[in-house]
């Protein structure tokens, strides 16, 4: 009996956080919004986040949901989320930035990549525009390989190989990202228009064959070095991704 008090009185906070959204293959359950103050540049500013749960089980009972949490082992298998700024719903214009994860470049500040820079400049930019969302794709890593394939690449690469060679000798395609997700969850939070910070066509299309209303692209190149700018190069040449002046750094 007092189990049953504890999960209805948990159940009873979380509830109205909770919300799910049918897929072909089950159901996305996503959690938020959640305030998260984040150190950007020096100054603290308040985004609201939320994560999302891939699960074959549809159900309202969110009761259901929480009870096997602690048996799906989710630790082990990193979930994606979303940071809004702003009144991300009604606002008539929001920026948007589709982000891989980068284990590397994200948390351990590599200069081998553009990622770290490109994820603090999105919300920079965000938080300038007055409104937005920078989702973060955990299951992106390496463009879609893994982090275990990533370090492989990173060997081949620096033997000779570049980005998309690499990939292909290991037995990958040069990118094997999905979006699908990442855009029933944009439907969810947002009907209006939004625009694309990215420089990678394959991201603007994704968004465009999903019939989600799309009102322009902003590029996003930066923190060129001597690490990266065959990297970067790479993109251009083999990935197809939009050339615009680029800014170089000695950093």
């Amino acid at each position: 009996m007092g189990q049953m008090k504890l999960e209805s009185k948990v159940l009873s906070i979380l509830k109205d956080k909770i919300q799910s959204i049918q897929t072909t293959d089950g159901a996305i359950y996503l959690v938020g919004p959640v305030k998260l103050p984040v150190n950007l540049y020096g100054e603290t500013v308040e985004f609201n986040w939320y994560c999302w749960l891939n699960c074959e089980t549809v159900t309202d009972d969110y009761q259901q949901i929480i009870d096997n949490l602690s048996s799906k082992n989710l630790a082990e298998n990193q979930q994606s989320s979303v940071l809004v700024y702003g009144d991300f719903e009604n606002s008539d214009d929001a920026l948007i930035r589709m982000h891989s994860i980068c284990h590397t470049g994200d948390i351990f500040g590599s200069k081998r990549c553009d990622c770290g820079f490109q994820l603090k400049e999105s919300m920079k930019k965000v938080k300038e525009h007055g409104a937005g969302a920078i989702f973060y794709l955990a299951n992106h890593e390496g463009r879609g390989i893994g982090l275990f394939s990533k370090a492989m690449a990173y060997v081949l690469q620096e033997n000779g190989y570049d980005t998309v060679e690499a990939n292909e000798n290991l037995g990958f395609v040069n990118d094997s990202r999905n979006y699908d997700d990442a855009i029933r969850v944009l439907q969810r939070l947002r009907s209006k228009p939004v625009t694309l910070i990215t420089n990678n066509p394959l991201k603007l299309e994704a968004l465009q064959n999903a019939g989600l209303p799309v009102s322009g692209r902003v590029p996003l190149w930066g923190d060129i070095s001597e690490y990266n700018e065959k990297y970067l190069q790479t993109k251009i040449t083999k990935s197809g991704h939009l050339e615009e002046e680029r800014t170089c750094s000695n950093d």
